[in-house]
């Protein structure tokens, strides 16, 4: 009989079409709901392997079949806080498929700080001719917390506009492109070192609030802080008050602690802070490519393989 799979999304078709392509079609009896919808207690009994955003409590003790979990997303702190996510569930994750476009948008945000088209767009407007200095990234330090996948490519793309680029990783272990790698225990050197710093750390209970005024603090007056990995890393109240008093220089923030932001956040008015509404991982084809590691997973999972990006809940990520 074939394994039952439920496709929660509102985008279902693409990963039809993964899976067909994966030659698994006889082997899988796909079920596809939009994300609004509640799924019937049938279906909540048969399904043995789900891909979905997320789920709200008390519903996977109704899915007593369930064994894998693919989540659309690269952070899972949202599944790891279920109380009832069973030990015997797989839980894997979208890491490693925003691996083109958020490196991509991280740089667009390097450009954004150094070169003067916002506001040189801002004089055409009045047709107003005003000479702008653009402030090279050649020579200039990012520093980045966090050197998974991502960080790995924005340090490889950064190098080769002649950045120095350094961070921290677990073990600290020396990595192609990075001048420097450093445990997370240094985080304060690679702090007070850039003249960017690039958050691109899960949310555990380690990382929650890790920039906050002490960190701040041990940046430089004239560095700049971007954030995409995810709102809980940044205390907020403490980042106004850093870029305010011009302890630093400001930031780009592609992540928040709720999200939309509420439009009485300060971040949207204080001076310094550039607000983009979580663009970083978006792709126009991002469901074909999460819908390839589905279906690469997929096949493993029906022939008892081990799955690719398994979530590590220790670690929380």
């Amino acid at each position: 009989m074939p394994s039952r799979l439920l496709l929660w999304t509102d985008r279902a078709e693409p990963y039809r079409a993964a899976i067909a392509a994966a030659g698994l079609d006889d082997r899988v009896r796909t079920e596809a709901l939009p994300r609004g919808a509640t799924p019937s207690e049938a279906v909540l009994a048969e399904t043995e392997a789900m891909l979905a955003w997320g789920v709200p409590p008390g519903l996977l003790p109704r899915m007593p079949r369930l064994r894998w979990i693919q989540a659309l997303t690269a952070g899972v702190e949202g599944w790891l806080a279920l109380p009832d996510l069973r030990a015997d569930i797989v839980l894997t994750c979208a890491r490693g498929t925003h691996r083109t476009s958020m490196p991509e948008n991280i740089l667009g945000a390097l450009f954004h700080i150094t070169k003067p088209y916002h506001a040189i767009a801002l004089d055409q407007r009045e047709r107003r001719w005003t000479r702008h200095v653009s402030v090279p990234l050649g020579g200039k330090t990012l520093g980045i917390l966090g050197l998974g996948a991502i960080g790995q490519e924005v340090a490889r793309l950064a190098g080769a506009l002649g950045m120095q680029v350094i961070g921290t990783r677990r073990g600290g272990a020396p990595l192609p492109g990075l001048a420097e790698v450093l445990p997370p225990a240094r985080t304060g050197e690679v702090l007070a070192r850039s003249d960017f710093v690039l958050l691109l750390l899960p949310a555990t209970p380690e990382t929650e609030g890790m920039m906050d005024a002490q960190r701040l603090a041990q940046m430089r007056p004239d560095a700049w802080l971007l954030n995409f990995g995810r709102g809980a890393l940044v205390v907020d109240e403490d980042l106004v008050a850093a870029i305010r008093a011009r302890r630093i220089a400001g930031a780009v923030l592609d992540v928040f602690r709720e999200e939309p932001l509420p439009a009485g956040h300060p971040f949207w008015t204080t001076e310094g802070i550039m607000v983009l509404p979580h663009i970083g991982g978006l792709h126009p084809e991002r469901d074909a490519i999460v819908a390839a590691l589905l279906a690469e997973n997929l096949g493993r999972f029906l022939d008892g393989q081990p799955l690719r990006q398994v979530v590590d809940r220790a670690a929380g990520y």
